[in-house]
């Protein structure tokens, strides 16, 4: 090979299993296994850089319609981009010293199996595969059998002697050859296959039904299917007359193919040549676009597709011949068994397609032991390699075991997280790597709601549970309906009868799924439980007319719009929108979650408004209320009114008059919650929202006054609401968010802040002297200069301390801290620093205020346009903006550390239960973060994956 062209081929055993990015994760996985000496067909991989100089003369104009696709268009724009982007992938050649690098390995594989490309005689055959750096599954394409044509096929039905299946390999070669690589509509293949099969299935049991009833009293699931091969052995006649439907099959074929596109090429060398294109191709194929773009799959974690060329073992070649897709250990529970399916007579597409029904592959143990057994010593032995359970393809050629492709399972979280503590037990992975494994979304998703038991709903159907949660929604038929639907706020259910790899977007777009056909192995179940979709497959029962938009089950009709509820637990299907419940933490997320509170260096609290936050964080692990809001304490009406006439008081000595009773009645909710979190940390804040909320609106007011007046009420009513009105016309502000609110309710007020700390120390009080230990803290919000902390500390807070300490005769050790939410705070915090025990990060303000916008304005109005032009790479009110907001966060941490070392400092904004910017925390050294307690046990994981990442 000249120095001048790159090395784009590699047999399996020269190759590096460890270089993903190289070879693609089905390359890698055929490398490994050959290297571990499994039974693997011989082949080659061409690599992804290969892909990458394919692409490279156009790739200018193909990066800008892929930035066009990535704002999802309506669906005839975007199908057009498609059709430019594919006449353009059509115009290129395959890169210089690529084809010469093929067919020398073409002639290396020819020496290692004996056979030849081309031969009728001993015919050489293979499957092009795609296989990108990280799994897509279904995403991209695959041809089988290539190397067939009409003298090949003669020759392979000799040596095969078997002619069914020879016709039955070129017929399915035909097929996909045509769809994938020459662009032809699968369903013109479709319809001649159902006229045809149609007729054989009518003649059959017309002519032959002495024959089916012998294979019948053997095989009592068999029903005559031209792409099931008849037992030859018990109905030789039925046999016969089906390759000869096979042979006009191919015939038909060949006429699509050549009404389409032109003669079906005849020369294996071209099919070679084209299929290699089009694998390439596919990796700009519309659901692969779709599938890298909602996955956030960029260049460096995937740039292109290798092409696995791979010589044909064939599962169709008899009854002692199959294929099959297994898992390690069970994907939907976790337990420990063999799990997954085969299909006798069959090749790959098969089982996946979910066309045909498979066994269990626990009934390979009863057909075959001896197989079984090797199938189950590979598995375990692939899954102690990868530290994680495998999702296999085997084949089964003639009753020799082959295996093409392996690579870490999609589970649903339940199984994820029982695998990998009962793999921590086994001594497969240690404590720290099975932290690791389990994503915030497998711990989001196992708090997935589940069906209510006290709902008294009867399913109309059942299916396989193959992702978990329950969910209701609008039934619709379409992805691109789906899509739509959505865009329009509603919640959707897909349902087809099988979901192609094409239908990925109309997934991301539901809420659920729903198939009658299919397996926990097929495209719905895999891609359902990659992307976090409840997801019910196979469910027979349903009668699905996608083109009518309607199924059917018995004499239930349900149409486009109705409601369903699928439970991706059970499996269930009901009509109607069923009720749930919130799941609770299972045994081994519970052990995980302690693991982690090993690892972990930040502290995790929970943001909590009522009594039934605080259990409800207690329940996930919080070590303390890191925020308690007092303002919902305020929505019972008589506290609501009391409140009212507080802000509406025209002079302290009315406002000290409601405050009280208001301060007395708040103090019981305070005993509550402090009682619950006993010895932990309640982080209590002061009143925060500006005031003006707490009111009726100006407008409402003249309302009432205008309708009084047309009753003829008595004048002192009206008066009254007169009064109202101009008080709350004087309160009213031009921009409220920035206006009378926080300390500065303090400062103007400071009784308003001396009650609320009373009540909050009363509470803390009482509860110690009955031998409780409350730990209670006491946050000023909104502050943007030090003379507001110490001005409410004097004139509130520290009096309040000293009354209650007189009142009970008990001593209280509390701490006085800062929210941080405004800029000015963050760049002053070498002298808030002194004045405070903690501080807190308030990041939903603190985010605004950095902006300079609403967060209601931006997310109603330009920040969708803002993430889709990539303007923004994440919103910043759910991931922090490191950038900017969190700029100043490490750099206020810097100054607080500096000026008072014994501070303690947390976060308690929404950012605190979010797993992308728990990892930035960790890293500039707060001390805790506080979320919803739903978010607790994310926060808990994440932050021991942050610890693990960064361990210096």
């Amino acid at each position: 090979m000249s120095a001048t062209v790159k090395k784009y081929v590699y047999q399996f055993e020269e190759a590096d299993e460890h270089n993903k990015k190289l070879f693609g994760g089905k390359g890698v996985s055929l490398i490994q296994m050959s290297k571990l000496g499994l039974p693997v067909p011989p082949g080659f991989i061409i690599t992804t850089d290969t892909c990458v100089d394919f692409y490279a003369p156009r790739k200018a104009e193909i990066d800008s319609i892929e930035a066009e696709l990535s704002k999802n268009p309506p669906p005839e724009i975007r199908d057009r981009l498609i059709e430019k982007v594919w006449s353009i992938i059509d115009s290129l050649q395959l890169p210089q010293g690529l084809w010469e690098q093929v067919v020398e390995n073409m002639r290396i594989l020819e020496k290692k199996t004996g056979k030849k490309f081309g031969d009728p005689n001993n015919p050489l055959l293979v499957s092009v595969r795609s296989g990108a750096p990280i799994s897509m599954p279904g995403m991209m394409d695959t041809v089988l059998n290539l190397g067939l044509n009409d003298q090949v096929v003669v020759g392979l039905a000799k040596l095969a002697d078997n002619e069914w299946f020879a016709y039955d390999a070129y017929r399915r070669f035909i097929n996909m050859f045509g769809k994938i690589v020459l662009g032809i509509d699968e369903k013109q293949f479709n319809s001649v296959f159902e006229e045809l099969n149609e007729k054989f299935k009518k003649e059959a049991e017309e002519k032959f039904a002495d024959e089916l009833q012998k294979i019948r009293e053997k095989i009592p699931l068999y029903t005559p299917r031209l792409d099931a091969q008849p037992p030859r052995d018990i109905a030789p006649r039925l046999w016969q007359r089906s390759v000869e439907y096979l042979k006009e099959l191919v015939e038909k074929y060949k006429e699509v193919v050549k009404k389409n596109w032109g003669e079906f090429p005849q020369d294996p060398w071209k099919q070679l040549e084209l299929a290699i294109k089009a694998v390439f191709r596919s990796w700009m194929n519309p659901r692969a676009i779709f599938y890298r773009i909602m996955n956030k799959v960029t260049p460096d974690i995937a740039h292109c597709t290798a092409v696995n060329v791979v010589t044909m073992v064939f599962g169709n070649m008899g009854w002692d011949s199959g294929t099959g897709v297994v898992f390690s250990r069970d994907v939907a529970t976790g337990e420990d068994v063999l799990y997954g399916e085969f299909l006798p007579n069959a090749q790959g597409e098969d089982v996946v397609a979910g066309i045909r029904t498979p066994y269990p592959v626990s009934e390979l143990k009863r057909i075959s032991p001896q197989l079984y057994e090797e199938l189950y010593r590979a598995s375990k032995l692939l899954e102690k390699v990868n530290k994680d359970v495998q999702d296999i393809e085997f084949t089964v050629e003639r009753g020799k075991l082959y295996f093409l492709q392996c690579r870490d399972a999609k589970m649903t979280p339940l199984a994820r997280v029982k695998t990998v503590v009962d793999m921590v037990k086994e001594g497969i992975l240690t404590k720290e790597e099975a932290i690791l494994k389990v994503s915030p979304e497998h711990v989001i998703q196992l708090l997935y709601p589940r069906i209510d038991p006290k709902a008294k709903a009867t399913p109309i159907a059942k299916g396989l549970p193959a992702s978990p949660g329950a969910v209701s929604g609008q039934v619709v038929f379409h992805p691109d309906d789906a899509v739509r639907w959505a865009r329009e706020g509603k919640r959707v259910i897909l349902v087809r009868t099988e979901t192609k790899p094409d239908d990925v977007h109309g997934f991301y777009a539901a809420v659920g799924i729903l198939t009658s056909r299919g397996g926990m192995t097929s495209h719905a179940a895999v891609v359902a439980r990659a992307i976090g979709k409840t997801a019910v497959v196979g469910a027979e029962a349903l009668d699905v007319h996608e083109e009518e938009k309607y199924f059917r089950v018995g004499n239930i009709v349900v149409k486009e719009g109705d409601w369903v509820t699928i439970d991706g637990n059970t499996g269930n299907v009901y009509l109607g929108v069923v009720p749930t419940v919130e799941a609770g933490l299972i045994p081994e997320l519970a052990e995980i979650l302690a693991w982690a509170d090993e690892i972990r260096k930040l502290g995790v609290r929970a943001n909590a408004d009522v009594p039934a936050d605080a259990e409800m964080a207690l329940k996930f692990g919080a070590e303390g209320i890191g925020l308690l809001r007092i303002e919902r304490m305020f929505r019972k009406p008589e506290r609501l009114e009391l409140l009212r006439k507080v802000i509406l008081a025209e002079n302290t000595e009315e406002r000290v008059k409601h405050l009280k009773p208001l301060a007395e009645m708040i103090k019981q909710d305070f005993k509550e919650i402090f009682k619950i979190m006993d010895g932990k940390p309640v982080i209590v804040r002061l009143i925060d929202p500006p005031l003006h909320e707490f009111l009726p609106k100006p407008e409402e007011v003249l309302r009432e006054i205008y309708e009084l007046r047309m009753k003829n009420a008595p004048e002192n009513v009206i008066k009254e609401k007169e009064w109202l009105y101009k008080r709350v016309t004087v309160l009213q502000e031009a921009n409220p968010m920035l206006g009378h609110r926080g300390v500065r309710v303090g400062v103007t007020y400071p009784e308003f802040y001396y009650y609320l700390s009373t009540a909050i120390l009363e509470a803390a009080a009482e509860l110690k002297k009955e031998g409780y230990k409350p730990v209670i803290e006491i946050m000023i919000p909104q502050v943007a200069e030090v003379n507001e902390i110490r001005y409410v500390k004097q004139k509130a807070i520290l009096p309040a301390l000293e009354d209650v300490k007189k009142k009970y005769g008990v001593e209280l050790d509390v701490k006085i801290g800062t929210m941080v939410e405004t800029v000015r705070a963050c760049l002053t915090m070498d002298e808030i620093a002194k004045e405070v025990d903690f501080i807190s990060f308030g990041t939903n303000d603190l985010t605004q205020a950095t902006f300079s916008f609403s967060r209601d304005d931006a997310e109603n109005k330009f920040l969708p346009l803002y993430l889709q032009e990539k303007i923004v790479p994440a919103n910043p009110f759910e991931t922090l903006d490191v950038k900017g907001v969190g700029k100043l966060i490490e750099m206020a941490v810097k100054m607080a550390r500096a000026s008072n070392p014994k501070i303690e400092i947390g976060i308690c904004g929404e950012h605190g239960g979010d797993p992308a910017s728990i990892m930035f925390l960790h890293k500039i050294g707060l001390d805790y973060v506080s979320a919803s307690p739903f978010r607790v046990p994310v926060a808990r994981l994440a932050a021991a994956q942050a610890a693990l990442k960064y361990k210096s």
